[in-house]
């Protein structure tokens, strides 16, 4: 897909197996991408957290973003998760990406072993010259073990990141970076309970795992509160739509 700017609702895609879940089932997963188009979302964000990533395997993971390029047909842009534990395991996922016709990278840092922010900034910048990608960083640091300031985030524009999938859950930081940053970073929210704040207070959109449940909803308000400025209806629609965001983190955390 040619490179274009990433804006509005981006789907954090889950990744359907077949019965028994020994692999992606395409018929489900065709499926739920028409749905996905149909209602409107603005790009895919498979093999990321709600993906189920550290599950797979590196082929059924550059399987996946095979099957979704495919199916999304160049209607919207697909941004490909390719975290991984090793620089090795991340080149070779970013190139497949590029190869394959994705629009960005999104990475996550090494997990477990957690990297400091010089190790970071070598891997990032490897990772742009080898895919020649934008990349979007995500940024975890309840499951990456790094934490970094506002400021410290938006430097990363310096090493190929253009954008932020911000999962921190610090709403004063991520506010920082959309007031004072976003000249050098596009910031998008990541955590999906704090979606409305984000965008109220400005974000260019959300990577959001509860679309996967009700992309209408969530797109009808990305519409009247992004779009239109209406924040009485907009209320109106959060109320609708917390619980349920309320319910998928609480489901992930459970299972941790």
């Amino acid at each position: 897909m040619t490179s274009q700017s990433l804006s509005g609702i981006l789907v954090a895609l889950i990744t359907p197996f077949t019965d028994g879940g020994y692999a992606v089932d395409e018929a489900r997963l065709q499926t739920h991408i028409e749905h996905m188009i149909t209602a409107g979302v603005h790009g895919l964000v498979p093999g990321g957290t709600t993906g189920e990533f550290t599950a797979m395997t590196l082929s059924e993971r550059k399987h996946l973003l095979e099957l979704c390029i495919k199916h999304a047909r160049n209607r919207v842009p697909v941004v490909a998760g390719i975290g991984a534990l090793s620089t090795k395991d991340c080149l070779d996922l970013a190139t497949h990406a590029a190869h394959a016709g994705a629009a960005a990278v999104m990475v996550v840092p090494p997990f477990y072993d957690p990297v400091i922010i010089h190790q970071l900034r070598e891997l990032l910048s490897e990772i742009s010259s080898a895919s020649k990608l934008p990349i979007m960083y995500y940024n975890i640091p309840s499951a990456s073990g790094i934490s970094l300031s506002p400021i410290e985030l938006a430097s990363l524009c310096e090493v190929g990141v253009h954008y932020l999938k911000d999962t921190s859950g610090n709403a004063p930081a991520f506010t920082e970076l959309l007031l004072s940053h976003s000249h050098r970073i596009t910031a998008f929210n990541g955590w999906d309970t704090l979606t409305f704040s984000a965008l109220a207070a400005g974000a260019k959109g959300s990577v959001w795992g509860t679309t996967n449940l009700i992309p209408g909803l969530t797109m009808q308000l990305w519409e009247t509160l992004s779009v239109k400025g209406d924040l009485q209806e907009s209320r109106r629609l959060w109320k609708k739509i917390w619980p349920i965001c309320k319910f998928w983190r609480d489901e992930i955390m459970r299972r941790g």
